[in-house]
């Protein structure tokens, strides 16, 4: 008899009331988690979410699983020693622009270069939205802002360009308009055994409405971005007509059947690709010339940091008399007092 439990989205919504405010991003994200959740078909009881501060850090009350709601930018380090000391947990991370790479950057890159086995949910908005309006480390040069109100002289992080510099091994892009997307790589973040980083580009609807809306508009979306996906061909436009190919070191987007382009020309895009040069420069697309790629960009396999701890530990105890603290308390000279 099959005794399988085929969980549904509402299996894990909690009974709390969503507090962000109408029209946030944040709600599709967490509509596509319960879905993506339901896909892998994963207990509630064996996941645990964690989170720092932020607008984005609200979510794990919103989540019938394990959850702790942490402090500022230190997620990545709790969630490390979640993973670490319950392997058999599917951790997730749930994180904004501000909590996870002003504060929290340090402890983000190196759970990156550790390859921790944690899916990390990066909800960009370019903005601080839960102290009211502040740039972000994502706001570009020259935003104005609360506190830059003649504008920011700074120059922005790029969230796919810190990973990558990390040494990430799976990097993937999405809307928080677009759910079935952003549902369907949250499924492929979490089958990556590693860090996984999954930006989302998110609205605040209060502080910085319309700030992704150059690629979020139906009107042009379509001319705007392009859905990477592993085996595919890189078109993109209405009718897909449009294409990427490589013009010496660079990637030029051209017009299947003009130009003498042909299907042919087009690129097939490998996420699995060792070598991270093309995904860097698929991830820093955007502006007129070329479109904002979303999907997954990279997913490389290697070695976990809570896999390999495991195993180092349990090589040490087969070698080694002291197996426990127990034993090593109990291994000197010691003596009873009576």
């Amino acid at each position: 008899m099959n005794t399988e439990i085929n969980y549904t989205p509402q299996d894990y919504k909690s009974d709390q009331y969503v507090r962000w405010c109408p029209g946030c991003g944040d709600y599709a994200t967490l509509n596509s988690l319960h879905k993506a959740m339901a896909e892998l078909n994963i207990p509630p009881h064996q996941m645990a979410v964690i989170s720092g501060i932020g607008c984005s850090s609200r979510l794990p009350y919103y989540l019938n699983t394990y959850g702790f709601h942490t402090i500022h930018g230190r997620g990545a380090a709790i969630a490390t020693g979640v993973k670490t000391a319950r392997p058999d947990l599917s951790v997730w991370l749930i994180t904004g622009d501000g909590d996870c790479l002003a504060i929290g950057g340090n402890h983000f890159i190196h759970a990156v270069r550790r390859n921790v086995d944690l899916n990390i949910v990066l909800m960009n908005n370019k903005i601080y939205g839960l102290t009211k309006g502040q740039y972000s480390p994502t706001s570009d040069r020259g935003f104005v802002s609360k506190s830059s109100p003649f504008g920011t002289v700074e120059d922005p992080f790029i969230p796919a360009e810190l990973t990558l510099g990390a040494r990430g091994r799976f990097f993937a892009r999405t809307i928080d308009v677009d759910l079935a997307n952003q549902a369907e790589v949250f499924v492929a973040a979490a089958r990556h055994k590693g860090t996984s980083v999954v930006e989302v580009l998110d609205n605040c609807v209060i502080f910085n409405d319309g700030i992704h809306k150059i690629i979020t508009d139906k009107t042009f979306r379509a001319e705007k971005t392009i859905v990477l996906r592993h085996g595919g061909k890189m078109l993109f436009g209405q009718n897909r007509e449009k294409g990427l190919v490589l013009d010496g070191l660079k990637l030029k987007a051209v017009t299947v059947g003009e130009d003498g382009y042909t299907g042919d020309d087009i690129l097939v895009h490998d996420a699995q690709e060792q070598d991270m040069t093309l995904h860097l420069m698929l991830a820093l697309m955007g502006g007129d010339r070329l479109p904002v790629a979303l999907g997954v960009i990279r997913d490389v396999e290697a070695p976990a940091y809570d896999e390999s701890v495991a195993k180092q530990i349990s090589e040490v105890q087969a070698n080694k008399p002291i197996r426990k603290l127990h034993d090593l308390l109990m291994s000197g000279e010691i003596w009873e007092i009576k």
